[in-house]
Protein backbone atom coordinates (compact mmCIF):
# COMPACT_ATOMS: atom_id res chain seq x y z
CA UNK A 1 0.00 0.00 0.00
CA UNK A 2 1.40 3.56 -1.14
CA UNK A 3 -0.11 6.71 0.37
CA UNK A 4 0.80 10.64 0.53
CA UNK A 5 2.78 12.14 2.97
CA UNK A 6 3.98 15.42 4.37
CA UNK A 7 5.95 16.45 6.90
CA UNK A 8 8.10 19.67 8.09
CA UNK A 9 11.47 20.60 7.57
CA UNK A 10 12.84 23.59 8.13
CA UNK A 11 9.85 25.86 7.22
CA UNK A 12 8.84 24.08 4.79
CA UNK A 13 6.61 20.81 3.65
CA UNK A 14 8.02 18.36 2.31
CA UNK A 15 6.00 15.50 0.58
CA UNK A 16 6.50 12.24 -0.90
CA UNK A 17 4.75 8.59 -0.45
CA UNK A 18 5.02 5.89 2.17
CA UNK A 19 5.27 2.30 1.24
CA UNK A 20 3.48 -0.28 4.07
CA UNK A 21 4.83 -3.47 3.31
CA UNK A 22 1.11 -6.09 2.85
CA UNK A 23 1.96 -8.36 5.38
CA UNK A 24 3.02 -7.23 8.74
CA UNK A 25 2.55 -8.69 12.05
CA UNK A 26 5.01 -6.09 14.34
CA UNK A 27 6.21 -3.10 13.52
CA UNK A 28 8.26 -2.60 10.62
CA UNK A 29 11.99 -1.60 9.53
CA UNK A 30 12.07 1.37 7.29
CA UNK A 31 13.95 3.08 4.59
CA UNK A 32 13.97 7.18 3.70
CA UNK A 33 14.95 7.86 0.72
CA UNK A 34 15.52 10.91 -1.63
CA UNK A 35 16.97 11.34 -5.14
CA UNK A 36 19.91 13.48 -6.64
CA UNK A 37 20.59 16.64 -8.58
CA UNK A 38 17.24 18.56 -9.45
CA UNK A 39 15.71 15.14 -9.81
CA UNK A 40 11.87 13.97 -8.17
CA UNK A 41 10.63 11.06 -7.00
CA UNK A 42 8.73 9.75 -10.01
CA UNK A 43 12.02 9.41 -11.88
CA UNK A 44 12.48 5.74 -10.72
CA UNK A 45 12.37 6.10 -6.93
CA UNK A 46 8.58 4.02 -7.61
CA UNK A 47 10.52 0.72 -8.54
CA UNK A 48 13.26 1.24 -5.77
CA UNK A 49 10.86 1.42 -2.93
CA UNK A 50 8.60 -0.98 -4.45
CA UNK A 51 11.53 -3.78 -4.49
CA UNK A 52 12.21 -2.94 -0.82
CA UNK A 53 8.31 -2.85 0.23
CA UNK A 54 7.88 -6.46 -1.13
CA UNK A 55 10.52 -7.51 0.63
CA UNK A 56 8.94 -6.29 4.38
CA UNK A 57 10.58 -2.93 4.32
CA UNK A 58 8.32 0.55 5.14
CA UNK A 59 9.35 3.24 2.67
CA UNK A 60 9.65 6.95 2.54
CA UNK A 61 10.31 8.52 -0.81
CA UNK A 62 10.19 12.16 -0.56
CA UNK A 63 11.24 15.15 -2.80
CA UNK A 64 13.97 17.96 -1.77
CA UNK A 65 13.14 21.08 -0.63
CA UNK A 66 12.25 23.38 -3.81
CA UNK A 67 11.14 20.13 -6.26
CA UNK A 68 8.44 18.35 -7.07
CA UNK A 69 6.11 18.17 -5.04
CA UNK A 70 7.78 19.58 -1.94
CA UNK A 71 7.59 23.34 -0.87
CA UNK A 72 10.93 26.01 -1.00
CA UNK A 73 11.78 29.01 -2.89
CA UNK A 74 13.75 29.80 -5.08
CA UNK A 75 12.32 26.79 -6.87
CA UNK A 76 14.96 24.37 -8.51
CA UNK A 77 17.73 25.49 -6.09
CA UNK A 78 19.65 22.54 -4.77
CA UNK A 79 20.84 23.27 -1.40
CA UNK A 80 22.83 20.45 0.01
CA UNK A 81 23.10 21.71 3.68
CA UNK A 82 19.16 21.88 3.52
CA UNK A 83 18.99 18.70 1.29
CA UNK A 84 20.94 16.66 4.49
CA UNK A 85 18.74 18.61 6.98
CA UNK A 86 15.76 17.14 5.05
CA UNK A 87 16.79 13.65 5.41
CA UNK A 88 17.37 14.32 9.13
CA UNK A 89 13.77 15.31 9.36
CA UNK A 90 12.29 12.11 7.44
CA UNK A 91 14.22 9.97 9.36
CA UNK A 92 12.30 12.09 12.70
CA UNK A 93 8.86 11.94 10.67
CA UNK A 94 9.37 8.11 9.67
CA UNK A 95 10.54 7.20 13.91
CA UNK A 96 6.63 8.97 14.53
CA UNK A 97 4.44 6.18 12.34
CA UNK A 98 3.34 3.62 14.41
CA UNK A 99 3.32 1.00 12.89
CA UNK A 100 7.59 1.80 11.91
CA UNK A 101 10.62 0.60 14.43
CA UNK A 102 12.22 4.06 15.39
CA UNK A 103 14.89 1.23 16.20
CA UNK A 104 15.45 -0.01 12.57
CA UNK A 105 15.64 2.91 10.35
CA UNK A 106 18.11 2.52 6.93
CA UNK A 107 18.87 5.46 4.47
CA UNK A 108 19.44 5.09 0.39
CA UNK A 109 20.42 8.12 -1.34
CA UNK A 110 21.75 7.69 -4.77
CA UNK A 111 23.87 10.46 -7.21
CA UNK A 112 24.17 14.19 -5.09
CA UNK A 113 22.13 12.27 -2.42
CA UNK A 114 24.59 9.44 -2.44
CA UNK A 115 27.08 12.24 -0.87
CA UNK A 116 24.03 13.38 1.41
CA UNK A 117 23.76 10.33 3.31
CA UNK A 118 27.47 9.09 3.86
CA UNK A 119 27.86 12.85 5.86
CA UNK A 120 23.73 12.16 7.52
CA UNK A 121 25.26 8.29 8.50
CA UNK A 122 28.61 9.70 9.70
CA UNK A 123 26.78 12.31 12.20
CA UNK A 124 23.19 10.81 13.07
CA UNK A 125 23.29 7.44 15.21
CA UNK A 126 19.83 7.03 14.08
CA UNK A 127 20.28 5.62 11.40
CA UNK A 128 21.16 1.95 11.63
CA UNK A 129 22.50 1.15 7.83
CA UNK A 130 23.55 3.09 4.70
CA UNK A 131 23.51 2.84 1.07
CA UNK A 132 24.97 5.09 -1.02
CA UNK A 133 24.75 4.83 -5.10
CA UNK A 134 26.60 6.10 -7.21
CA UNK A 135 27.47 8.94 -4.67
CA UNK A 136 28.63 12.41 -4.92
CA UNK A 137 32.24 12.70 -3.25
CA UNK A 138 33.57 16.00 -3.56
CA UNK A 139 32.76 19.53 -5.04
CA UNK A 140 36.15 20.89 -5.17
CA UNK A 141 37.26 17.71 -6.90
CA UNK A 142 34.31 17.37 -9.17
CA UNK A 143 34.34 21.34 -9.82
CA UNK A 144 38.22 20.53 -10.91
CA UNK A 145 37.26 17.95 -13.15
CA UNK A 146 34.31 19.54 -15.05
CA UNK A 147 36.04 23.10 -15.54
CA UNK A 148 38.49 24.16 -17.42
CA UNK A 149 41.20 25.84 -15.15
CA UNK A 150 41.64 28.85 -17.71
CA UNK A 151 37.15 28.91 -17.31
CA UNK A 152 37.03 29.24 -13.55
CA UNK A 153 37.51 32.97 -13.44
CA UNK A 154 35.03 34.01 -15.20
CA UNK A 155 32.92 31.19 -13.55
CA UNK A 156 33.01 32.52 -9.97
CA UNK A 157 32.77 36.28 -11.81
CA UNK A 158 29.17 34.85 -12.89
CA UNK A 159 28.58 33.74 -9.09
CA UNK A 160 29.69 36.88 -7.87
CA UNK A 161 27.23 38.78 -9.73
CA UNK A 162 24.88 36.45 -8.83
CA UNK A 163 24.95 36.60 -5.40
CA UNK A 164 24.71 40.71 -5.61
CA UNK A 165 21.63 40.26 -7.80
CA UNK A 166 19.84 38.25 -5.49
CA UNK A 167 20.59 40.50 -2.24
CA UNK A 168 19.29 43.31 -4.64
CA UNK A 169 15.88 41.10 -5.06
CA UNK A 170 16.10 40.48 -8.34
CA UNK A 171 15.35 36.97 -9.70
CA UNK A 172 18.11 34.11 -9.65
CA UNK A 173 19.92 32.92 -12.41
CA UNK A 174 19.57 29.92 -13.87
CA UNK A 175 21.12 27.49 -15.81
CA UNK A 176 19.84 23.89 -17.40
CA UNK A 177 20.21 20.67 -15.35
CA UNK A 178 21.29 18.72 -18.69
CA UNK A 179 21.43 19.30 -22.38
CA UNK A 180 22.03 17.81 -25.49
CA UNK A 181 24.23 20.55 -26.56
CA UNK A 182 28.05 19.68 -25.54
CA UNK A 183 28.79 23.56 -26.09
CA UNK A 184 26.13 24.75 -23.73
CA UNK A 185 26.89 25.11 -20.27
CA UNK A 186 24.54 22.96 -17.98
CA UNK A 187 24.88 21.73 -14.47
CA UNK A 188 25.23 17.58 -15.19
CA UNK A 189 27.09 17.36 -18.97
CA UNK A 190 26.50 14.21 -21.02
CA UNK A 191 24.04 12.33 -23.65
CA UNK A 192 23.82 9.97 -20.80
CA UNK A 193 22.59 12.78 -18.53
CA UNK A 194 20.28 14.09 -21.01
CA UNK A 195 18.71 10.84 -22.14
CA UNK A 196 18.10 9.78 -18.57
CA UNK A 197 16.47 12.90 -17.84
CA UNK A 198 14.49 13.72 -20.52
CA UNK A 199 13.37 9.85 -20.94
CA UNK A 200 11.38 10.21 -17.94
CA UNK A 201 9.09 13.51 -19.20
CA UNK A 202 6.11 11.12 -18.99
CA UNK A 203 5.89 10.03 -15.75
CA UNK A 204 7.62 13.03 -14.11
CA UNK A 205 6.17 16.09 -15.68
CA UNK A 206 7.14 18.21 -12.75
CA UNK A 207 10.75 17.91 -13.21
CA UNK A 208 11.92 20.85 -14.88
CA UNK A 209 15.31 21.16 -16.52
CA UNK A 210 16.76 24.05 -14.82
CA UNK A 211 18.54 24.67 -11.61
CA UNK A 212 19.59 28.29 -9.92
CA UNK A 213 23.16 29.36 -10.51
CA UNK A 214 23.61 29.02 -7.28
CA UNK A 215 22.95 25.22 -7.10
CA UNK A 216 26.41 25.10 -9.00
CA UNK A 217 27.95 27.30 -6.46
CA UNK A 218 27.20 25.25 -3.22
CA UNK A 219 28.13 22.15 -4.90
CA UNK A 220 31.44 23.20 -5.22
CA UNK A 221 31.22 23.81 -1.12
CA UNK A 222 29.81 20.09 -0.84
CA UNK A 223 32.48 18.08 0.74
CA UNK A 224 30.27 15.05 1.94
CA UNK A 225 32.74 11.82 2.24
CA UNK A 226 35.68 14.07 4.14
CA UNK A 227 32.75 12.49 7.14
CA UNK A 228 33.23 8.97 5.66
CA UNK A 229 35.49 7.30 8.03
CA UNK A 230 33.28 8.30 10.72
CA UNK A 231 30.06 5.97 9.71
CA UNK A 232 31.32 2.94 11.20
CA UNK A 233 30.55 0.94 13.17
CA UNK A 234 26.59 1.77 11.10
CA UNK A 235 27.26 -0.69 7.94
CA UNK A 236 27.78 0.83 4.28
CA UNK A 237 27.14 -0.43 1.46
CA UNK A 238 28.70 1.71 -1.62
CA UNK A 239 27.07 1.18 -5.41
CA UNK A 240 29.70 2.25 -7.93
CA UNK A 241 29.49 2.45 -11.64
CA UNK A 242 32.23 1.14 -13.15
CA UNK A 243 32.60 4.06 -16.18
CA UNK A 244 31.07 7.25 -14.06
CA UNK A 245 32.25 10.45 -15.27
CA UNK A 246 29.42 12.83 -13.62
CA UNK A 247 30.21 11.09 -9.77
CA UNK A 248 33.39 9.59 -10.94
CA UNK A 249 34.58 5.94 -10.07
CA UNK A 250 37.88 7.08 -8.84
CA UNK A 251 36.93 9.44 -6.51
CA UNK A 252 34.25 6.74 -5.20
CA UNK A 253 36.43 3.90 -4.94
CA UNK A 254 38.92 6.09 -3.47
CA UNK A 255 36.10 6.91 -0.38
CA UNK A 256 35.40 3.37 -0.43
CA UNK A 257 39.00 2.53 0.59
CA UNK A 258 39.11 5.56 3.92
CA UNK A 259 35.71 3.74 4.97
CA UNK A 260 36.08 1.56 8.41
CA UNK A 261 34.22 -1.51 8.24
CA UNK A 262 31.60 -3.06 8.39
CA UNK A 263 31.39 -1.85 4.41
CA UNK A 264 30.16 -3.45 1.17
CA UNK A 265 31.04 -2.38 -2.07
CA UNK A 266 29.05 -3.69 -5.51
CA UNK A 267 30.29 -2.55 -8.72
CA UNK A 268 27.97 -2.41 -11.86
CA UNK A 269 29.11 -2.13 -15.84
CA UNK A 270 28.13 1.18 -17.63
CA UNK A 271 27.69 4.96 -16.64
CA UNK A 272 26.06 7.22 -13.93
CA UNK A 273 22.70 6.90 -15.61
CA UNK A 274 22.65 2.40 -15.90
CA UNK A 275 21.99 1.06 -12.03
CA UNK A 276 18.39 2.95 -12.55
CA UNK A 277 17.62 1.04 -15.87
CA UNK A 278 20.17 -1.53 -17.40
CA UNK A 279 21.47 -2.17 -13.81
CA UNK A 280 18.41 -1.84 -12.00
CA UNK A 281 17.63 -5.18 -10.83
CA UNK A 282 21.33 -5.90 -9.74
CA UNK A 283 21.28 -2.90 -8.05
CA UNK A 284 17.57 -3.05 -6.44
CA UNK A 285 18.18 -6.23 -5.02
CA UNK A 286 21.69 -5.23 -3.38
CA UNK A 287 20.21 -2.80 -1.60
CA UNK A 288 17.26 -5.05 -1.03
CA UNK A 289 19.70 -7.78 0.67
CA UNK A 290 21.39 -5.22 2.16
CA UNK A 291 18.52 -3.05 4.40
CA UNK A 292 17.07 -6.83 5.07
CA UNK A 293 20.35 -8.04 6.46
CA UNK A 294 20.53 -4.87 8.79
CA UNK A 295 17.26 -4.06 9.49
CA UNK A 296 16.33 -7.51 10.28
CA UNK A 297 13.26 -7.22 7.55
CA UNK A 298 11.37 -10.16 6.46
CA UNK A 299 11.18 -11.38 2.37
Amino acid sequence: MRSDIEFSSEGRTLRGWLYRPDAQDSASAAVVMAHGFSAVKEQYLDRYAEVFQAAGLGVLVYDHAHFGASEGLPRQEVDPVLQKRGYRDAISFAQTIPWIDPARVGIWGTSYSGGHVIEVAAIDRRVRCVVAQVPFISGSLSARRRTRSDLVPAQLRRFEADRAARFRGDEPATLPAVSDDPLQPCAMPGQDGYAFFTGTRASAPNWHNAVTLRSAELSRENEPAVHIARISPTPLLMIVAEDDVLTATDLCLEAYQRALPPKELVMVPGGHFDPYLRHFDRTSTAARDFFVAHLGATT
